[in-house]
Order: structure tokens, then C-alpha cells, then sequence
């Protein structure tokens, strides 16, 4: 096999063998016994080894530097790099900072102000390791002013060698100053991406820092070629935690995030969630939106970003994304956050407990902004006014037939043969005014959309879409309140499983059971189907298995049944809303409208899209070039 080349990492090799064109290479023997010499590494290497792991790429460097920055109080911090950080990164704060006799301790691995290492589950800030500066001062040259008290010192680190102590000119606070990254580790630099993207990534690490401190400033600035340009900046906030929160959020991702988000604060079993959540019609093509802090420390947790995933899966279609800036915020005693040398991944004491308070949260968060559908479908709708008109023709089959179709769906006719599809208007409601939130509706176009009058505008509704939401939310409370019925198999399906894969679906077994799944071991690892959900009708057993088996291994718990019902009824919620092209009475419209109004999640149909479209005046006189 020519062409592959075994690589040793052993330091002493001998010359390299070739055996049929393939190359080896054997470490050096010195041993008595024929066996590898076992060689303490030096401390260069030692730091190096470690740098590989804390220091992946420049955005790992201004992550620990500015997390450093954060720990020591700064109120504002101020990041400047070159060349995507390759060649210069420097953090500027005015935190407490460090005396002479501090600097060549915090050069020093594992030596840390952050704990005292009696208790590493008691961690309340975010560096705790003391491996990051020494890291840095070994793969490149790191120099380090700072001034606590008194006159201001200054180190340097080159390749891990320290120089002496010496004095400085400083006001107050830190500089941390790193060029010439992975120097010492050549081979690393090879493996960088351009600076474009290394800038990028930089970038995005000090939003999230940005996000998860509002109360402190942060500037981001590119000094290649020796002029600044300021990348990013966020002033510090002013006000409670929301409203701080709000204001920075509002400045790192945009207004119209925030002008379409729900504050989220809510409290259960010790656990407390606080942020804002986007309404399902702020809906995104990926999940570029979402950030998880818990504790307020950045993580990237499989766990919790399922959890933000099974909160929405009712109101968005698959191809979506929710956007959502969350904090869990947990007793230390209760979440490790030292599972990795970059703190990104973090393990709870009872996950269940965590990913139940963020689907409930959000949950009921969603369905206490009823039927609120977000202000970018305005704005998405005066921009399809500006275009040249577009001709839309939909395909209708003749009058008589329409009618005949659609006469069971008519709750005023005295021939319908079903229940009225909306509650009677009340009196109030016979006579409909501008006062209700979604209106009076004034008319209906192409037999589809309901055009309503309100106070401060009109609302043009889908009313397919809205009908489609009011039914399928009557469906579920109704199945909420009889349960799901299980069907018993005449004869169980046996399933031949793995070890591993027996023991987690039988752990879930108890929650399958909730949703009309009912398995049993089977001796060994089988596991037999003894219930599956009756609204499902005849399902393959073992395929459905299978797939809740992927699901638990990808995201810890499966919401795949309960998808599969929820799918079944948004179906049955499809084929009996009214259908476009039926004329609608004005006394149906305006009872739909009332319904759309009482009922949660109605802004959205069943995929996430929205079921109406609200114009202020403002708006429309604008269109018209009255103001």
C-alpha cells in the first residue's frame, strides 16, 4: 500500500523499515527485556500537551482570556486581534488585577485565585483550572501588565520560559498580550482555518461572553495593519436582569429578536430558567439563534439543546429552528462543569429535572401568548406589496360542487349533519367591534382569507391555517383529558435487541407506557410489545423500536411516540377545518376570530407558520404614500 506512512510519537525512533511499500516506524528499544523505555516528559512538553488541549484555536485563547477578565470584575473589557489572532490577541480590562509576586504564580500550572481545590463541585467561576496562561506561554509568547496595588509589573512567557519581573507603566486592571500563536507548535498552525474564519469564530465567542454578562462592556476590534476596526461592541446595560438582558440582546442579535421573544423565569425543584424565548413564527432555517448558559457560563449540552428542541416541536415543522438566549441557573453542588479541559460540556446531577423545567418553561410560555404571532410577518408582507403585483390562481372546481363539499363544514346551516365548527356568537359577539384584538371582519377574499378591522389597523386571516390550530388544540385537550388509549396485541411483537440497547429502552419503558407503548423483557435482551397507541392504528413494532432507540441514543429521551400521535391528530385536525375556497357567513368569521383569541398557539398553524398577518394603519397609509 504505498503512499501510507505510520507515524511514531515517540521522540527516539529508529530509521524507518519499508515492508510492500508501506512505511513503518519502530520506537527505539533500550529496555533489558526488549520492552519500550517508560521517560518522564519535560515540562516544555508537558505544557505543550496541555496547551493542545485548552488552546484548540485563537477563539479558545480570547475565551480564557476574556473569561479571566470576567472573574477578576471588569466592568469593561476590550479584545484586540491581528490577522484572525494568529499573530497578536490582546484582552484590556479593569478588573481587580495582580501584584509583582502574583505574575509568575499565575505562570504556573494549576495555580489558581478561584478555588482553593478542597471542593471541585463548588466551582462559582468561570476559570478554575489555572491551566489557560501557562498554556498560552507554551505555544507562544505571551506577556502579561497588570497593577492590583501600588506600582504596575510585567512578565513575559516565551515557549514556557519566564522572563524576570519587571516594572511597568499601568492605570488599573490587566493587559494579556499573545502573538504569534502555536509558534512553538508549528505543525498547529497548519491546521487553522484563514483568518477570515478564525475572525469569525473569535467573534462569535465574544457575543456569547457578551450575552451571558450584560452589566459589562465589551469591544471587539481587528488591528491588522496597524488601524483599528471595531468589529463588535456592546456597552454595558442598565436596568434589572430583563432589562439588561434586553438591551444587550437587543444590540448582539437584534431587534427583532427581542420584539419577538418571551421572557421566560420560572423555578422548579431547586432549578430556576431565566431568558427570552422567540415565538414559533420567529421561527429560523438553523440553529444559529439558540444560546445555552447555565449558570451563566456558555455550554454546548446535547441534553438541554433537546430539550429547547421537544419544547417547539409542537408548533414548528421539522425544517425549523427556534430561537431562544436561556440561563439555567443551578446550585453548583448540582452540575459538574468539569468534564472537559474547555468547559463547553457540562453534567447534571438529575438531568431529568433539567430538561423538564425548560420544556414546561417554554411551554407555557408559548401557550400563554395565545394567539401572539410575531411582527416580522408584518414586515415580511409589506415587503411582498413593493414587487410588481403577482397574478395568483387558485384551482376551483365548479359553484355547485363547492357547495355540496362543504355544506357539513357550515356551522349555521340547518342542513349540516355535523356539530357547528364554532361556538355560537354570544350577544357581544353578534355584534362584533374594533375593540377585539384580532378585529371585526369586514370581508372574505377568494373564499380564504378574512379581512378584519381593528382599532389600529386590519388583519388579514388564513382561515384554513387559523381553523387547522383551533382543531387540533381541541383534539389534544380532548386526548389530555380521556388519556391515550392502548391497543393490546393479540400476539406481542418480540424485539432481539443489544445489551446496552435493551437496558436504556427498558429505563424509558415507564414514559413509553404514559403515551399507549406498553414493553416487558422478554429474557436475554428481547423485549416484547405488548401495547402500542390505538390512534396509530397497525404500526411495524420493531422499526418503531429502532427508531425511539436512535433517538434516546442522540438525544437522551424520545418524544417519538408522542410526535407520532400529535402528527396523527394535526392530520385528522387538517381533513376536518374549513377548507379554502368555502364562502364563510360574516357571523362564522367573527367566530372564528373570537376562537382564534381564546385559544393558545393559535398565531401559528399546526407547521409553524402563521395563520394571520396584522397591518398597522401606519403601515398601510404608507403603502399608499399618504405618509
Amino acid at each position: 500500500m504505498p503512499g501510507i506512512s505510520l507515524v511514531s510519537f515517540f521522540p527516539d525512533s529508529e530509521p524507518p523499515a519499508t515492508d510492500g511499500g508501506m512505511t513503518l516506524h519502530t520506537p527505539k528499544i533500550t529496555g533489558a527485556q526488549g520492552r519500550p523505555v517508560i521517560r518522564q516528559l519535560d515540562e516544555a512538553a508537558i505544557n505543550r500537551i496541555a496547551a493542545g488541549e485548552v488552546v484548540e484555536r485563537p477563539a479558545s485563547a480570547v475565551k480564557e482570556l476574556v473569561e479571566n477578565a470576567l472573574d477578576a470584575g471588569a466592568s469593561r473589557i476590550q479584545v484586540d486581534i491581528a490577522d484572525g489572532g494568529k499573530t497578536l490577541i490582546r484582552v484590556t480590562d479593569d478588573g481587580c488585577g495582580m501584584t509583582a509576586e502574583d505574575l509568575p504564580l499565575a505562570l504556573s500550572r494549576h495555580a489558581t485565585s478561584k478555588i482553593d481545590g478542597s471542593d471541585l463541585l463548588d466551582i462559582r467561576s468561570f476559570g478554575f483550572r489555572g491551566e489557560a496562561l501557562p498554556s498560552l506561554g507554551a505555544v507562544g509568547r505571551l506577556t502579561i501588565t497588570s497593577r492590583a496595588e501600588g506600582d504596575a509589573a510585567q512578565i513575559a512567557c516565551e515557549a514556557s520560559r519566564l522572563s524576570p519581573v519587571r516594572p511597568a507603566a499601568l492605570t488599573r486592571g490587566t493587559v494579556v498580550e499573545l502573538r504569534d500563536l502555536f509558534f512553538a507548535t508549528p505543525a498547529r498552525l497548519k491546521f487553522l482555518r484563514s483568518d477570515r474564519a478564525e475572525l469569525q469564530a473569535v467573534t462569535e465567542v465574544v457575543r456569547r461572553l457578551a450575552m451571558a454578562e450584560p452589566q459589562v462592556g465589551l469591544t471587539l476590534r481587528d488591528v491588522t495593519g496597524g488601524e483599528a476596526r471595531i468589529l463588535f461592541r456592546a456597552d454595558p446595560a442598565n436596568g434589572d436582569l430583563f432589562d439588561a438582558l434586553g438591551s444587550r440582546l437587543a444590540s448582539v442579535i437584534g431587534r427583532d429578536f427581542t420584539d419577538n421573544a418571551l421572557r421566560i423565569d420560572a423555578e422548579r425543584e431547586g432549578l430556576r430558567l431565566q431568558g427570552y424565548a422567540a415565538l414559533p413564527t420567529y421561527s429560523r432555517g438553523s440553529s444559529a439563534q439558540q444560546y445555552l448558559f447555565v449558570n451563566g457560563r456558555p455550554v454546548l449540552d446535547r441534553m438541554l439543546y433537546g430539550a429547547l428542541r421537544a419544547a417547539y416541536f409542537d408548533v414548528l415543522s421539522r425544517d425549523r429552528h427556534p430561537a431562544a438566549v436561556l440561563n439555567l441557573i443551578a446550585d453548583p453542588q448540582r452540575v459538574d462543569v468539569n468534564v472537559h479541559p474547555a468547559k463547553a460540556e457540562v453534567r447534571f446531577r438529575e438531568p431529568d429535572a433539567a430538561r423538564s423545567l425548560i420544556i414546561t418553561a417554554l411551554k407555557s410560555a408559548l401557550t400563554g401568548a395565545g394567539h401572539r404571532a410575531s411582527s416580522t410577518v408584518g414586515a415580511a408582507t409589506l415587503d411582498a406589496f413593493r414587487p410588481e403585483p403577482r397574478v395568483y390562481q387558485m384551482d376551483r372546481s365548479s359553484q355547485p360542487a363547492i357547495a355540496r363539499a362543504f355544506a357539513f363544514q357550515s356551522p349555521g346551516f340547518a342542513e349540516a349533519p355535523q356539530a357547528p365548527a364554532f361556538a355560537p356568537p354570544s350577544e357581544e359577539e353578534a355584534q362584533p367591534h374594533e375593540e377585539h384584538p384580532l378585529g371585526a371582519a369586514r370581508a372574505q377574499l377568494h373564499e380564504n382569507y378574512i379581512v378584519a378591522q381593528t382599532a389600529k389597523g386590519i388583519v388579514i386571516v388564513d382561515q384554513h391555517a387559523a381553523h387547522e390550530r383551533l382543531v387540533y388544540e381541541r383534539l389534544k385537550r380532548q386526548l389530555a383529558e380521556t388519556g391515550i388509549r392502548a391497543q393490546a396485541l393479540l400476539i406481542p411483537e418480540i424485539v432481539d435487541l443489544s445489551p446496552t440497547d435493551a437496558a436504556r429502552l427498558l429505563d424509558a419503558a415507564p414514559a413509553l407506557a404514559e403515551v399507549g407503548l406498553v414493553i416487558e423483557p422478554f429474557g436475554g435482551n428481547a423485549v416484547a410489545i405488548r401495547e402500542t397507541p390505538a390512534v396509530l392504528g397497525p404500526v411495524n413494532g420493531a422499526a418503531l423500536i429502532w427508531d425511539i432507540l436512535d433517538e434516546l441514543a442522540d438525544k437522551g429521551d424520545s418524544q417519538l411516540v408522542r410526535a407520532r400521535i400529535d402528527a396523527i391528530l394535526s392530520r385528522m385536525a387538517c381533513h376536518g377545518s374549513v377548507r379554502s375556497g368555502r364562502q364563510m357567513r360574516p357571523e362564522e368569521m367573527n367566530a372564528l376570530l373570537r376562537e382564534m383569541e381564546a385559544t393558545p398557539l393559535s398565531g401559528q398553524c399546526n407547521h409553524g407558520r402563521p395563520t394571520y398577518v396584522e397591518l398597522s394603519l401606519h403601515d398601510v397609509e404608507r403603502l399608499f404614500g399618504r405618509r
